[in-house]
């Protein structure tokens, strides 16, 4: 039985502000704007249907939100970082410069961002 198993997954976030978020996720991180519904922004985030849901309130998570898994994390935060993305400094041991934090005894690499309505992000290189 497959339940959920074979059935595509979506992902959520939220924004007090609809203009301001589709500027941050469609102009700094390049996703496809597919719709701008009265409750939800929709984005293509790389095939995963992305809707920042509309609300009066955003309470801020102590946790990432919405992540993505790149290749190549460094070159993903430069290129982010000419966007206008600021990067997260938690001052981990084994954070660099660029916020790029590798656990210790670990290949993982993870950069933390957060969007315009303080949502935390984050770029992972396994």
């Amino acid at each position: 039985m497959s339940l959920l198993s074979t059935t595509p997954i979506m992902a959520f976030s939220a924004t007090t502000d609809a203009a301001r978020a589709k500027a941050f996720y469609q102009d700094q991180l390049g996703l496809r704007l597919i719709g701008d519904e009265p409750f939800a922004l929709v984005f293509d985030a790389g095939g995963t249907m992305l809707r920042v849901q509309k609300v009066k309130e955003v309470r801020g998570a102590q946790y990432t939100a919405l992540g993505w898994q790149v290749p190549d994390i460094r070159a993903k935060v430069e290129e982010l970082e000419k966007a206008g993305v600021k990067f997260e400094h938690y001052g981990f041991p084994g954070q660099d410069e660029k916020g790029i934090w590798t656990p210790p005894g670990s290949t993982t690499k993870v950069a933390w961002f957060k969007d315009p309505d303080g949502n935390t992000l984050s770029l992972t290189q396994f």
